[in-house]
């Protein structure tokens, strides 16, 4: 039905749904068909042809699996994070291989859900990442410092040149994002507003050149701002 005139609601969401299983695409699109404020653009069997289709279609979301033939979804992912104004990925996966997901957020997806999420969260997930925020939960958070410990050479240190130019605050808040607090819980917890969370973590996002809040958190691991006991160094 077109707009009527003076129409000003927004336009859907447009999401790609990438999976090498006909089945799940088929139920991914109509789950996210049912949504009024999404909208399924097209499908990929495998990465090459999820690059080749976001380029053509130029999706908001990308729902990515992983483990697929011919590229995989963490290449794709990272062609697809390196694209000017390219598309949030969302990667769904199995939680089979935990480093794959490390991976998949050093690469540039905007976060991750499990294949067996129920399917109202899925949907708020897709739109959370749509609107520019990453989905990093607690306990998902701790699964990926397990991870980045078992594959890291060597042990990072909390004095790392990236966090040289940030403020006590501001380490402080990039800590507290790496455990997966909403800004909400970070504005309880500091006990500020949540307009004053959202500058701090606008600069850290500016000072760290991290694409969003996923970006974040990597660079806390990798810094050894956030050390795998959950705890904060330095």
């Amino acid at each position: 039905m077109p707009d009527q005139p003076g129409d000003t609601s927004p336009a859907p969401t447009r999401v790609l749904v990438v999976d090498d299983e006909a089945l799940v695409r088929a139920g991914f699109r109509a789950l996210v068909g049912s949504a009024p404020d999404l909208e399924v653009v097209g499908e990929a069997s495998h990465g090459a042809d999820a690059v080749r289709q976001a380029r053509a279609l130029r999706p908001d979301v990308v729902l990515m699996d992983l483990r697929m033939p011919v590229m995989d979804g963490l290449e794709a992912t990272r062609y697809l994070a390196g694209e000017p104004d390219g598309p949030r990925v969302l990667v769904v996966t199995t939680f089979d291989h935990d480093e794959y997901v490390f991976q998949a957020l050093r690469a540039g997806a905007s976060g991750f859900v499990l294949k067996d999420t129920p399917p109202e969260r899925l949907l708020d997930a897709i739109r959370v990442v749509a609107a520019g925020e990453s989905l990093l939960a607690p306990s998902v958070t701790t699964r990926l410092v397990s991870a980045f410990v078992r594959q890291a050479p060597t042990a990072p240190t909390p004095d790392d040149a990236r966090l040289a130019g940030l403020t006590e605050r501001e380490r402080e808040v990039l800590a507290l994002v790496a455990r997966g607090r909403s800004n909400a819980e970070l504005a309880a917890e500091l006990v500020v507003e949540v307009t004053t969370v959202k500058t701090h973590v606008s600069r850290l996002l500016a000072k760290l050149g991290a694409r969003d809040r996923a970006q974040l958190v990597v660079v806390a691991y990798e810094s050894g701002l956030v050390a795998p006991s959950g705890r904060a160094d330095g």
